[in-house]
């Protein structure tokens, strides 16, 4: 068990870091970030930043020398440095695991070799691979099997056709090819493993985007009982199987009633922000025990939530990039009963980053939702 006051180590500099940073920073512990970027959200309130590259054995080797352990705020942190940090202390989640969230072949794979639910899909490595691809995966989303996120690196693609000339505006990078599947909606199950394999999972939420990114959680998820206790369950599995230890988000979608795996992210997620404010213990908290082998917290949620991301557009008038740069008018969230307002002190905006989000909560979910919303169109979020 590490206790206060040691120092912890943050692989990544985002948001997520930030909320790790804060809740270590609670706790008593210090914490040392790397990462690249000398603006980086979570290195502006770490004791120490290290701006140095994720495969800088220096930087690498500080942080072993000054840290009781190590963790990552995000999955595409190269695994041979997890693996060389793990030659000197703890490191959470282990590169094993971490390696099969990051790549999306390794990721379907695992979950078919674990019968676990998933799609129907294909590793596509070559043009003979989608020429060799079921008809039946027609028509599917091609996605790059590494470093795709938020809608990015993926195509929808209705033949072979198309699948090869996406194929190669990927640069033929490996791809999977997965169906199309009917989608009724998403659901996300947040949840936190320790190193003796004590799980604690959040409520099950529900998701909703715009363009490929997370808009809107509503928590708990007005599905089921049924529904939300076998993803949970699903998501148990999961971190069982990988041998996870830390806080996991697993993504799912709901097609025709049935739950299938859409993808996995070895650390915490956007779709469990909502726990800084609704539960009794936040993702992020629970991020810090499983590292030093504190007893997981409880995870009950006290409050019904519905959490909305803020993007670089609302910072622009009109909401693109080539409109006049301004600040939002805050006071709109502010005004708002049970609005909690986060900003993540990034240094420039830009149309699709994450800038911040806000949580409504409250005792009933009808009354939360209506007031998100009312938010949510009140600070410039507009469907299209």
């Amino acid at each position: 068990m590490i206790l206060p006051p040691a120092t912890l180590g943050m692989l990544g500099g985002g948001q997520l870091g930030r909320f790790f940073v804060s809740a270590a920073h609670e706790m008593g512990y210090k914490v040392w970030v790397l990462d690249p970027d000398p603006h980086s959200p979570a290195g502006q309130i770490a004791d120490r930043h290290l701006v140095a590259a994720y495969e800088d054995f220096a930087a690498l080797d500080q942080l072993a020398a000054e840290c009781a352990a190590v963790t990552t705020e995000f999955e595409n942190v190269p695994a041979g440095t997890l693996d060389y940090l793990a030659k000197f202390i703890p490191v959470h989640p282990s590169a094993a695991a971490v390696g099969v969230c990051q790549n999306r072949i390794a990721e379907k794979s695992f979950l078919a070799d674990n019968g676990l639910p998933h799609g129907p899909f294909a590793a596509i490595r070559s043009d003979e691979d989608i020429a060799e691809a079921n008809a039946a995966l027609f028509p599917g989303v091609l996605k790059v099997a590494r470093f795709g996120y938020d809608g990015k690196g993926q195509a929808r693609v209705a033949s072979r056709e198309e699948a090869l000339a996406a194929f190669h505006g990927f640069n033929r990078e490996a791809c999977v090819l997965e169906k199309l599947l009917p989608l009724d909606y998403e659901v996300s199950v947040v949840l936190a493993r320790s190193a003796a394999g004590e799980v604690r999972a959040f409520p099950t939420g529900e998701n909703s985007h715009r363009h490929g990114i997370l808009d809107v959680t509503i928590a708990p998820a007005r599905a089921s009982a049924c529904l939300a206790d076998n993803a949970q369950q699903v998501a148990e599995q999961i971190a069982a199987r990988l041998g996870y230890v830390g806080t996991l988000g697993v993504e799912f979608f709901v097609t025709r009633g049935e739950l299938v795996v859409n993808e996995m992210a070895p650390r915490p997620h956007n779709s469990g922000h909502h726990t800084i404010d609704a539960c009794v213990t936040s993702q992020y908290d629970q991020q810090v025990r499983a590292l030093t082998g504190l007893p997981l917290g409880e995870p009950r949620q006290h409050s019904a939530a519905v959490m909305v991301n803020l993007l670089g557009e609302l910072w622009y008038e009109g909401g693109a990039h080539d409109g006049k740069y301004r600040e939002p008018d805050w006071s709109v969230l502010h005004a708002v009963p049970g609005l909690r307002l986060h900003l993540y002190g990034k240094h420039h905006a830009r149309p699709g980053r994450k800038m911040g989000h806000f949580t409504v909560i409250g005792d009933d979910p009808a009354a939360v939702l209506e007031r998100a919303m009312a938010a949510r169109a009140a600070i410039g979020i507009r469907d299209e």
